[in-house]
């Protein structure tokens, strides 16, 4: 894998970003008004946190600071599955919905996860090497 240029290149953010624009798009205009400050904040938060630590981990230098913000957007893309979970069973979003964006979500977990463990192998090559990056 290249070392990426930007934290845009990376295919965790792409997923987390994607999945931040389709709630945007598809939830978050379906919630009601009594939602505004609750709901839809919550969502909201959950997604910017997702890409906002990518980001951030991203450009840290070392790898176990950097990873704790990788952590972070896994739980943040997790919270978001739990507010999903709230507005199917409220009836702010369908059944489909909800399955394609689970989906979705899970699918960003994933690649996040697959990520997070292609640097902690390259960390302990680097360590096994005697580098300490």
């Amino acid at each position: 894998m290249e070392k990426s240029n930007s934290f845009e290149d990376l295919i965790c953010w792409q997923k987390a970003y994607n999945l931040k624009r389709r709630l945007k798009r598809d939830v978050l205009s379906k919630l009601p008004r009594t939602e505004q400050y609750e709901l839809r904040s919550q969502i909201l938060r959950a997604a910017r946190s997702s890409t906002a630590n990518i980001a951030e981990g991203w450009g840290r230098f070392h790898y176990l600071d950097s990873n704790k913000f990788y952590y972070n957007s896994r739980g943040s893309i997790a919270e978001i599955l739990d507010y999903l979970i709230e507005a199917r069973d409220d009836e702010y979003i369908s059944d489909e919905l909800f399955t394609e964006l689970k989906s979705q979500l899970l699918e960003a977990i994933r690649v996040l996860n697959g990520y997070i463990f292609y640097l902690k192998r390259e960390y302990v090559n680097s360590l096994k090497k005697g580098r300490r990056e």
